[in-house]
């Protein structure tokens, strides 16, 4: 595995923000399968149970806090990266409507801190802030946001991620471009809503779905009708890393915006793809539970990813169905046999990549 990405991990100092969440311990386990020295910054997983602690990574990696300038500086200073993945956030739309100021202080001054903590660490060569698909300025538009469109932000959840998304645009052009002095290439990465095995979170859909499960619970649907693009944990992962290969190679004409979406067929409603989810995990039942006083949440929202496919030569492994059969089987493996498949799914990810002749899998 270690030659995935042109061999660009194997041996390297990557650290990675927020890994121990969904999305972030998913990405620490790829790149320590892949030989990297990978160290992990973040907050203690909220839920029981949690991906990162199935995953056993063994050692223990000291609770840290992306708001504690001193702590993140500190970090930088001993670890001397090479590649950062941040990742680290307060990721949920509605708890942002209960705790603002928290969202805002972990999703704008926390980046801060760690692009400015990339800013004092010389050893740095490559960047990437993982932001949010909801970072734009929605219009509930038909087609795809590009990432020329503007940012916005009803809620404070998506509002923190487009202030995240000037905030990187600004220390990029201030401190990281062409006769700045600073090495390091830096780029953000926008993604859809990913699903797979291991996510506990609250007030999202899958989790949602697992936690019903289990508790032999009719689960119950808020937003039925919502539109979203829906894509496996490892889609956007894999374009994270393409993305982190091609700035530690030092291509400079990629530090920018990107989007990682699934194709346009893959943008479903939620009770299109909870029908679809049904197929494959039988026991799910589910009813339609839409409340007046519910916050707002985006009734549409499509990702144009045509610039990472062109520029990037990423693309999708997985379509929706095969992501929810993967989804699907995982938690009832762990349900059911208290075994986890994260490495299968790896190991079947990577073998369909290859047999699609992408090159990042050869």
């Amino acid at each position: 595995m270690k030659n995935l990405f042109q061999n660009a991990y194997h041996r390297r100092r990557v650290l990675v923000t927020g890994h121990t969440g969904f999305k972030g311990s998913w990405l620490s386990f790829w790149l320590s399968q892949m030989g990297a020295d990978v160290y992990g910054y973040s907050l203690a997983p909220e839920t029981r149970p949690n991906h990162f602690s199935l995953l056993n990574p063994g050692d223990e990696t000291p609770e840290t806090d992306i708001r504690d300038i001193r702590q993140v500086i500190d970090c930088f200073q001993s670890f001397q990266p090479e590649i950062v993945f941040h990742l680290a956030a307060q990721s949920l739309v509605r708890r942002s409507y209960r705790e603002p100021l928290d969202t805002f202080a972990a999703n704008v001054m926390g980046t801060a801190n760690i692009l400015e903590a990339c800013r004092l660490t010389k050893s740095v060569r490559a960047v990437v802030i993982v932001t949010s698909d909801k970072c734009y300025q929605n219009n509930e538009w038909e087609w795809g946001y590009r990432e020329s469109d503007p940012m916005g932000g009803h809620d404070p959840y998506s509002a923190s991620k487009g202030c995240a998304e000037l905030v990187t645009a600004a220390f990029r052009n201030s401190f990281f471009s062409t006769g700045t002095g600073h090495p390091a290439l830096m780029a953000t990465a926008r993604a859809g809503n990913v699903i797979g095995g291991g996510d506990w979170a609250e007030d999202r859909l899958i989790p949602d779905v697992a936690r019903a499960f289990n508790k032999k619970e009719t689960m119950k649907i808020r937003n039925p009708h919502g539109l979203r693009p829906w894509q496996h944990v490892l889609e956007p992962l894999s374009g994270y890393l393409m993305l982190g290969q091609r700035l530690i190679e030092g291509d400079r004409g990629l530090a920018d915006a990107w989007n990682f979406g699934p194709s346009e067929e893959d943008t479903l409603p939620v009770i299109t793809l909870l029908k679809r989810l049904k197929t494959h995990w039988s026991d799910l039942d589910f009813d339609v539970d839409q409340q007046p006083d519910q916050p707002h949440e985006a009734g549409l929202l499509r990702l144009d990813s045509s610039k990472a496919r062109r520029k990037l030569g990423w693309q999708p492994v997985w379509n929706c169905d095969q992501a929810l059969e993967r989804t699907a089987a995982w938690y009832q493996a762990f349900y059911n046999q208290a075994t986890i498949l994260t490495g299968a799914d790896l190991a079947a990810y990577i073998e369909s990549a290859r047999s699609k002749g992408l090159p990042w899998a050869q």
